[in-house]
């Protein structure tokens, strides 16, 4: 498997999303590696990941990537990060094992309950048809979230030309992409989050800028994990991560390093 290792640091393990790439996480891996050991791959099935699928796993199939990515490099725990899709599969790791989470971070991550509109239902039944269309409809989601987090035209610009770039190097694969969205109708992620005892930071962007996975799910991991906190990144919604980077890192460093260690049941909210 292909582990991308960048900075120095405490160590963070990123968990890409639904496009199952780090690629598409470049700038969130640059801002992140400023203060972190960050430890990051393809997902399963992928190109570099050197596993296929077994079905049966479902997230599993992910979780044990992580836990392979803590044994190449020798680490007992880190802090686990997951990017929307990749926030289930982290959650997931954490439920099940709890020795190796030092801090669990959900960025964005659909909720518990989560279903895929009627549209969506019927790209994931025949990707190959109408997954051209999903990829296609993607800019027109993120239109008004992009002109409020990156004001200046030049800057969306050059974002959209970076994604384009990304796209190029690291091409989405349509039915992997459509079997890791099933995924997120399934399982037991209220379940998992009773059994989360590592500290918890939630974050996500503006109710009214989220036009990917509805803002008030992402918030309800906050109710349910003991000890979690929310945080929302103002002017943006699904993509903050990635849009404003520096920030989210920042936010990032400062839970690791103070909030943490704070005790169960501090729930807190930073605008």
């Amino acid at each position: 498997m292909t582990i991308v290792d960048r900075g120095s640091g405490p160590p963070l393990v990123l968990v890409p999303g639904l496009q199952g790439r780090w690629e598409y996480l470049r700038a969130t891996v640059e801002a992140l590696s400023a203060f972190f050991r960050v430890l990051t791959f393809p997902l399963c099935g992928e190109n570099g990941s050197g596993r296929t699928v077994n079905p049966e796993l479902g997230l599993d199939n992910f979780t044990e990537q992580i836990a392979d990515v803590l044994a190449r490099k020798a680490l007992g725990q880190a802090t686990i990060c997951g990017v929307s899709f990749g926030g289930r599969t982290a959650l997931r790791f954490a439920a099940t094992r709890t020795a190796a989470t030092s801090a669990l971070i959900l960025v964005s991550t659909p909720g518990p309950g989560y279903q895929l509109s009627p549209r969506h239902a019927v790209y994931v039944r025949a990707p190959w048809l109408f997954g051209p269309l999903f990829l296609a409809e993607t800019p027109f989601r993120l239109r008004a979230e992009l002109r409020r987090a990156l004001p200046d035209a030049r800057e969306r610009r050059a974002f959209g030309l970076d994604a384009l770039r990304s796209l190029f190097r690291a091409p989405v694969s349509l039915p992997r992409m459509a079997a890791r969205a099933r995924l997120l109708t399934g399982g037991d992620p209220a379940g998992d989050c009773s059994r989360v005892v590592a500290p918890t930071l939630v974050i996500s962007g503006e109710r009214d800028l989220d036009r990917v996975v509805p803002a008030d799910g992402t918030s309800e991991y906050a109710r349910l994990i003991p000890g979690a906190r929310l945080t929302i990144i103002e002017g943006t919604g699904h993509i903050g991560a990635l849009t404003r980077a520096d920030l989210f890192a920042a936010m990032v460093r400062d839970f690791v390093r103070d909030g943490a260690g704070a005790a169960p049941g501090m729930h807190g909210q930073v605008a």
